[in-house]
């Protein structure tokens, strides 16, 4: 490799890194805790879903008329929004507010146990790791600081791929793992940050494209349900909503549409008049059977008056591959081995990352040209130590 390339890539990885670090340093510290979210809750007391037992309540249990009846009952004069299922456990979510196209800060969340019909009382406060989870997705700003978080993740992406085009030819003349620790503090260091580096390279690939993906995957998602909800609902026009007095019956409506898919589970209930429905329809989204595919949603439309399936579709390929990520990032489709595995490479980043900072702060004048003979030549030399 000729030297100006070689500088070249020494400097893409050297100010990528040092851009994005404070910010991945963030990230994999609020990571960690959220790698285990689930068990943290159940812990606190903070989820409901550990607490109940019986069928999963997507396929079994009281009559979804029936508990939309007993969420009027808790909120007389409001409508119904959302109604959501777990499928792992009984547990019911019903979204209520004053109107369907009510705001997100005047919607009510109702917990019930299906297999009861029992209420569960207000929604879990969430505290300190709804903070951590708000920090790791946009640090508090919305929807500006997801993508400042995303734009960080690309520089990631640069300085992972970036160093290992600068590994190779640098390794060159030393084996594979070699750490010199004998020689002094800074020959080992930077041997250590080299080899952590390539040993969760292909990792940190990984979480950091999915973490990219998951910052700018909101506008696509909207696009998509816009898209879709338009072109299947084009013959109504501007048909007059269905008023919430002339619903049908929920039970009928996702009867009809498990006809139309069989073999899936719904993952969610929209009502009409809201973002994610029409004025005239249910909207059951149903998700994938598997737990890398259970963010994978197809809608189908049922019509609110009479509870016949109208239409269904399928994701389009690349809001598939959107909705996948998530998982992905957070190791949370593999049960628990798996996310002591992403725990122990998202320590091994933290350290990889507290390495490069202090080769920053501890290098001497004329380092940069030294780097780039070691590269250059495929080794580290005497004379540079």
């Amino acid at each position: 490799m000729r030297r100006s390339t070689i500088k070249a890539w020494f400097l893409i990885h050297k100010w990528s890194s040092l851009v994005c670090t404070l910010f991945l340093f963030l990230l994999c510290v609020t990571g960690l805790p959220l790698i285990f979210h689930d068990e943290i809750d159940a812990a606190f007391g903070e989820d409901y879903e550990a607490t109940l037992t019986g069928p999963a309540s997507a396929q079994d249990g009281v009559p979804l008329d029936t508990m939309l009846s007993l969420a009027a009952e808790q909120r007389p004069g409001e409508v119904p929004l959302f109604m959501a299922f777990s499928q792992d456990s009984p547990l019911l979510t019903i979204t209520t507010g004053p109107a369907p196209d009510a705001a997100e800060s005047e919607m009510t969340l109702l917990f019930f146990d299906r297999a009861t019909g029992e209420p569960l009382g207000p929604a879990p406060s969430g505290g300190i790791m709804d903070l951590i989870l708000d920090l790791h997705i946009d640090l508090l700003m919305g929807q500006w600081g997801m993508w400042f978080l995303g734009a960080m993740g690309v520089l990631f992406v640069v300085a992972l791929v970036s160093g290992l085009v600068l590994y190779v030819p640098f390794m060159r003349r030393l084996a594979f793992g070699t750490l010199r620790l004998d020689r002094n503090e800074r020959v080992g260091r930077l041997d250590t940050h080299n080899f952590f580096g390539v040993l969760i390279l292909a990792w940190a690939l990984v979480v950091g494209l999915t973490g990219v993906i998951n910052a700018y995957a909101d506008p696509l998602t909207e696009s998509w349900r816009d898209g879709e909800l338009a072109r299947m609902t084009e013959r109504y026009g501007d048909a007059a909503p269905v008023p919430p007095e002339a619903y049908g019956s929920l039970d009928a409506a996702m009867a009809s549409a498990k006809v139309g898919l069989p073999n899936r589970s719904p993952q969610f209930i929209a009502f009409p008049g809201g973002a994610w429905s029409t004025g005239h329809h249910y909207a059951v989204f149903f998700q994938g059977d598997r737990p890398l595919t259970r963010d994978l949603l197809t809608p189908a439309l049922i019509d609110a008056e009479t509870s016949e399936l109208v239409a269904s579709a399928e994701m389009p390929v690349i809001n598939q591959a959107l909705m996948m990520s998530k998982p992905l990032h957070f190791g949370d489709y593999g049960g628990l081995p798996l996310k002591l595995i992403w725990a122990v490479l998202d320590i091994a980043t933290i350290y990889v990352l507290w390495t490069g900072i202090l080769l920053w702060f501890r290098r001497r004048p004329g380092r940069i040209e030294r780097r780039i003979e070691e590269i250059r030549r495929g080794g580290f030399s005497a004379a540079s130590a």
